[in-house]
């Protein structure tokens, strides 16, 4: 198997283990219906786990975009596969959401709930706030790309590795996850969504693309930080591309909350003349 085909099958699996899990949980007439948040962030790092195990020795099991542009930012990647596996990573990602929907089919008409059935296959914020929202996904996948990265840096036994991996998963789920939904990969929102939007699916609603770009771009603005500050804090390196990445991520930041201060003016100035 090829490196691409190894991020297509991990991620669909992380896909069709995490996506089902959140399937079980809101798809009605589910003997696991109403399983609950904790149910739902332990099988999310079960499935990153298995993954893992799955084609880590393949393709190193990015599974992620910001984990990919993360490894390639601290000199472990090369970027000129970056492109590919990306391209892996989004393919997997909507096969899984497809699987997903294949495996519960009499359950999509047994639900009303449109929002439900979305997040079978993506996220969506608890309290809409772009600026907030941003940032949990920018934080989220910080901790991840910074936590994947020391606990490569230490002497595991062998194959406890990925049992690590998805015990971080689990953690940031519980921790920071119920802001909106923790996506902390572009793939896993993106290749889901894209299922949702072309899957006949019952009564589904739409697909939440005004949304779709926070899942993407925070990400991978957290993983991009998440290196910078690893190789400086713990591996003591400093170049001009770090400053660059950082100063490129605070500009993004300062700019969505402008854009969110001046949409919520306009709000509150449109209900002031109604």
């Amino acid at each position: 198997m090829s490196a691409f085909m190894g991020e297509v099958v991990g991620t669909m699996i992380l896909i069709l283990f995490g996506g089902g899990v959140v399937a079980g949980a809101n798809l009605k007439k589910t003997f696991s219906f109403n399983g609950g948040w904790i149910v739902i962030t332990i099988a999310w790092g079960l499935a990153v786990t298995m993954g893992v195990f799955a084609v880590g020795s393949i393709s190193g099991a990015h599974l992620n975009p910001a984990v990919t542009i993360g490894l390639a930012l601290n000199g472990d990647f090369p970027w000129g596969d970056v492109p590919g596996y990306i391209v892996a990573q989004i393919i997997g990602g909507f096969l899984g959401g497809v699987l997903v929907y294949l495996h519960y089919l009499p359950h999509w008409r047994a639900t009303d709930d449109e929002g439900a059935k979305l997040a079978v296959f993506s996220t969506s914020p608890a309290i809409p706030h772009s600026f907030s929202n941003l940032l949990s996904e920018v934080i989220g996948t910080f901790i991840l790309v910074l936590g994947l990265l020391f606990i490569g840096a230490n002497k595991f036994t062998e194959g406890l590795n990925p049992i690590a991996v998805g015990l971080l998963i689990v953690v940031i789920g519980m921790s920071l996850g119920g802001t909106t939904g923790y996506a902390i990969n572009p793939a896993r929102d993106l290749g889901p969504r894209i299922a949702h939007f072309l899957l006949p699916i019952h009564g589904k609603g739409k697909s939440g693309w005004d949304y779709a770009w926070i899942p993407i771009l925070g990400p991978i603005m957290g993983g991009s930080l998440g290196s910078i500050f690893y190789q400086i804090f713990f591996a003591g390196k400093l170049s001009i591309m770090l400053w660059i990445v950082l100063a490129v991520n605070i500009i993004i930041l300062i700019i969505v909350y402008l854009l969110g201060k001046k949409e919520k003016m306009n709000m509150e100035s449109s209900k002031a003349a109604a």
